[in-house]
């Protein structure tokens, strides 16, 4: 069994390795950098079968619902074979609606924990992980006698910190080389432990007690643990919590129905001018009429500032001032604090000076602590470990034995 990295062995985001066994090839991920803006003009991997079919490609395995992990699978061909978790697939359903690049599978195998699928020589067992993303996945694939463990994105402080725990307790048997995810190496103080989710929501209460009018916060709208610690704050703070329409359908794409949606108590959907004009220009308006018993109005939104949540992006700024609900209010960011920081992000900054909105932050990682890589490191010892999606890996060396750091484009095999 061979590997070539495409891109992440020094970069977060983007990932894209490609697996050959037997004159057969599977790819894990198919990601957008997290620094390219226009996925149209981004080059895809070589890997054959991407620009046009190729019946040596097997499948492409995406591991998890984020864009730097799929976000340029809408440009291969659609004979395409794709390995996706149900809830994953549905989730980017849901959001093509909304996407300047919708992605819509038609030939897909659903990941299920510790359940293998065979494609040709490769036998691929996914592990349901703990991560920012729902129904997001490790992956074990195995060919060749040799087995090969990728990490993709994982954390072990979230509302689903178990399944790292079992995973440690319970790992794949044949693992010969580990590919890891280092995307916390070189970030912050290793010895500081991590917010867990329940850090967060007591830090929400605090901030939506101690403010008088509407607080707004921005995260992920595909952030469904954190959607489900801020739920919790608006009933332990007797606010509602006013999503958008996106997140409703994101929410209620989940399949879980032990997580707020849409005609649970104390959740409202908004539906914004940007999103207002997406519906009407892709005519899916049976979403709106969809959420109508729940839905709020933007002149409901001032008198109800007191006792409400509203989840933000700045594109809703013009939302907000036009309903005029934004005294005493206050601004949450929940997301990682360099999108904050981003130049494109000057207009927002200035808005919130305009209007006089302090802004807090209150966030905690989707990947995993340093101290977790080694208790992970730890399990597969006996394989080499080779840095993925991190732009540390020169630092694998001072944290770990058996370091194999691979390039870019640079084929290897894995040793039994």
């Amino acid at each position: 069994m061979r590997v070539c990295i495409h891109r992440g062995a020094h970069q977060i985001g983007g990932t894209c390795i490609e697996i050959e066994s037997q004159g057969k090839r599977i790819v894990l991920d198919v990601g957008l950098p997290l620094d390219v803006a226009d996925a149209d003009a981004m080059p895809l991997p070589p890997v054959p079968g991407f620009a046009a079919p190729d019946p040596s490609l097997l499948g492409v395995v995406i591991s998890h619902p984020h864009q730097d992990h799929y976000g340029l699978a809408y440009r291969l061909p659609p004979e395409t074979t794709f390995l996706i978790g149900q809830a994953a697939q549905n989730i980017l359903s849901a959001a093509a609606v909304f996407a300047p690049n919708p992605l819509r599978l038609d030939r897909v195998l659903h990941l299920q924990d510790r359940k293998g699928i065979v494609l040709g020589p490769f036998r691929i067992t996914p592990y349901l992980m703990d991560h920012s993303a729902y129904d997001a996945y490790a992956i074990h694939v195995q060919a060749d006698g040799v087995g090969l463990f990728y990490t993709g994105d994982l954390r072990a402080h979230g509302r689903k910190a178990k399944l790292f725990h079992k995973l440690l307790r319970l790992p794949p048997k044949r693992v010969d080389a580990l590919l890891m995810e280092g995307t916390t190496i070189g970030r912050g103080d290793p010895g500081q432990g991590p917010a867990t989710e329940e850090d967060l929501e007591a830090r929400f209460v605090r901030l939506f007690r101690r403010t008088a009018g509407m607080p707004l916060v921005w995260c992920s709208g595909q952030n469904i643990d954190r959607l489900v610690t801020i739920f919790r704050a608006c009933k332990r703070s007797g606010r509602q919590f006013i999503v958008d329409l996106y997140t409703a359908q994101v929410l209620q794409a989940t399949g879980n129905k032990r997580i707020p949606q849409g005609g649970w108590e104390g959740l409202r959907v908004f539906v914004p001018l940007s999103q207002r004009i997406c519906i009407k220009k892709r005519r899916e308006f049976a979403l709106i009429d969809h959420h109508k018993a729940w839905r709020i109005f933007p002149e409901d939104l001032a008198p109800s500032a007191a006792d409400s949540v509203v989840l933000f992006r700045p594109s809703m700024m013009g939302d907000m001032d036009r309903a005029k609900c934004l005294a005493s209010s206050r601004m949450i960011y929940s997301m990682w604090a360099g999108y904050l920081h981003d130049p494109r992000q000057d207009a927002f900054h200035r808005w919130l000076l305009r209007r006089g909105i302090p802004l807090d932050e209150c966030h905690t990682s989707g990947h995993a602590t340093v101290q977790d890589l080694v208790k992970l490191r730890k399990v597969f010892k006996r394989a080499p470990v080779v840095p993925i999606h991190t732009d540390q890996p020169a630092r694998f060396a001072e944290l770990f034995e058996n370091v194999r750091q691979q390039a870019d484009h640079e084929w290897w095999e894995v040793a039994g």
